[in-house]
């Protein structure tokens, strides 16, 4: 927690800092503290993002990141914005950063941190942005900025990858300065997420700061478009924000058309740098067929396909089972999932009918915009995969429109102090999940409280794994774990060494000479093909060694 308090202390002005700079060319739509912070990281995503075109997110980068943005937050005396508080607004904020801190020095327990959030973030720091790099392992294609942006940060001021944590600090002063007390009750939700770098939280914060604006009737343009955008490029299942940044800019506001310009900029730029990974514009859309060399093999994205269609169905159906699934089937299957995700899927779609009802009866332009944006998101992710971590964040949408003006300070402040006792007695008694709530996959991988979560968060490490090559590839695999959080680079998930190798084909390098220059996909040749035997053998052996 100390170490977690330092990094606070840092980062925020530093982000404050960089959130001066750019308020010399982009009117800030939100103001005071939380304005200059939240402008901040997002011009600091994007130069990191374009810098890991170049070179790694490492020391080189962090530093000088971190004594721009202090010197100008000093330089324009960026700390009197704190005076703006009273004595009581200090001691909710001081209180709630406890809070969250001690929350998020927690395990990470969310089983994409190991999969996903932490190899990205290391092949960042290391090289940088890798061209093709959905070769090597299909999901570091997404590259998502947040990682780009967590990257950034995570040699020297957060090695143990928690900045959504400083991120939920900064909702709260946005919380506080703009009274917007409703949104406290959100908070002890968004804490789950705090342990690792989960795009979910900022796509979240994010779009519910800028939906409280734009129900104030926040007239700045260019920057509710801009930001929108920003959490388009975060996470592109949050296509509903730009729309309605784009509709409310219309159609309200009635702005020209290039006040949506610099917005659109940043996701022809998302465009581009899903490209240099993936080969297509969004990650996992295999369209359209640009022909670039470095795509990924049509066999690899089909079985990726299939596999986010079962996590539809949460792995309950194989795929040929969905396959024969008639219309009805596919809905009522859907509804009838075992477990808790069939009643999340049932609660989304009522509440969607209950928002389109009240959209009607209240008929307000505003939430008429909302609606029609959610409900444009929501067939989309209907249509493509339906897993409700995808739509969660629909939930949080209705329910701050609902409930607007219902909660006061006293209200908000009771409810945010029980909901945060309960979370802490999940987090601390993790058992209480496992017993109460066994289809919550996630509570089976929480580690319980450690004394040590006071000095720093609590991390694991499995620095242990093998090592292989197959053609000009050297490659390291974890052993005895299907993910490689820890493992040194170039690092392969064994579930795409069996999906290349049954494919006949495997990742290599397009320059021996220079990893830089990415990775391309070749069919296996005969001698290959024997490496590639050895290699499957190998891990097998390893599994049976320690049953």
């Amino acid at each position: 927690m100390l170490l977690m308090l330092l990094s606070t202390v840092i980062l925020i002005p530093s982000f404050m800092g960089w959130g001066q700079i750019i308020h010399y060319v982009l009117t800030p739509y939100i103001k005071g503290v939380a304005g200059y912070a939240l402008s901040g990281i997002l011009v600091l995503s994007i130069i990191f993002t374009i810098l890991s075109f170049f070179t790694p997110l490492n020391f080189y980068v962090e530093i000088p990141s971190i004594f721009i943005g202090l010197l100008f937050f000093f330089k324009d005396h960026l700390y009197k914005k704190f005076r703006a508080f009273s004595q009581k607004d200090c001691i909710i904020i001081v209180t709630a950063s406890i809070i969250i801190i001690f929350c998020s020095s927690f395990y990470p327990f969310v089983l994409d941190h190991y999969g996903y959030y932490a190899p990205t973030i290391k092949w960042l720091n290391e090289y940088g942005m890798v061209k093709g790099i959905s070769n090597l392992d299909i999901t570091l294609g997404q590259m998502s900025v947040w990682h780009i942006f967590q990257a950034g940060f995570s040699n020297f001021s957060d090695p143990f990858l928690r900045i959504n944590s400083i991120l939920l600090i900064v909702y709260i002063l946005y919380i506080i300065e703009e009274k917007s007390w409703i949104q406290l009750c959100i908070i002890p939700v968004l804490l789950l997420f705090s342990q690792s770098p989960s795009p979910d939280l900022p796509v979240i914060v994010f779009s519910l700061i800028i939906l409280n604006e734009i129900m104030k009737g926040n007239s700045s343009a260019v920057s509710l478009f801009v930001f929108s955008s920003f959490v388009f490029i975060i996470k592109p299942t949050m296509i509903w924000l730009p729309i309605l940044g784009f509709l409310y800019s219309t159609f309200i506001i009635k702005s020209k058309f290039n006040s949506v310009l610099p917005g659109l900029a940043i996701i022809l730029f998302f465009f581009i740098k899903n490209i240099y990974t993936f080969g297509y514009p969004i990650f996992p859309v295999a369209l359209p067929n640009l022909g670039v060399h470095w795509q990924p093999n049509p066999e690899i994205l089909k079985i990726s396909s299939r596999f986010a269609i079962q996590k539809t169905y949460d792995m309950q159906y194989s795929y040929e089972e969905i396959r024969n699934f008639s219309a009805i089937d596919y809905i009522r299957n859907w509804f009838l999932l075992e477990g808790i995700k069939s009643k999340i899927n049932i609660l989304f779609i009522v509440s969607l009918l209950l928002f389109i009802v009240f959209a009607i009866i209240k008929k307000n332009k505003i939430i008429t915009l909302i609606c029609v944006s959610l409900i444009i998101k929501s067939i989309l992710v209907l249509l493509f995969s339906a897993q409700y971590r995808f739509f969660i964040d629909v939930f949080f949408v209705i329910f701050l429109v609902f409930l607007a003006g219902c909660f006061n300070r006293k209200t908000s402040l009771a409810l945010f102090f029980v909901l945060n006792m309960i979370i802490i007695s999940f987090l601390m008694m993790p058992d209480i999940l496992k017993t109460y709530l066994p289809n919550f996959r996630p509570g089976s991988f929480m580690g319980k409280y450690e004394i040590k979560q006071l000095y720093k968060p609590s991390a694991y490490h499995y620095n242990n794994f093998n090592s292989y090559k197959i053609g000009n590839l050297k490659f390291n695999v974890s052993k005895n774990y299907p993910y490689n959080f820890d493992t040194q680079l170039p690092a392969i998930s064994e579930s795409y060494i069996y999906s290349n190798i049954k494919a006949g084909i495997f990742p290599q390098l397009a320059d021996e000479e220079n990893i830089h220059h990415g990775f391309i996909w070749k069919k296996l040749t005969p001698i290959q093909k024997t490496e590639a035997e050895k290699v499957m053998y190998s891990i097998k052996k390893t599994y049976q060694q320690n049953r």
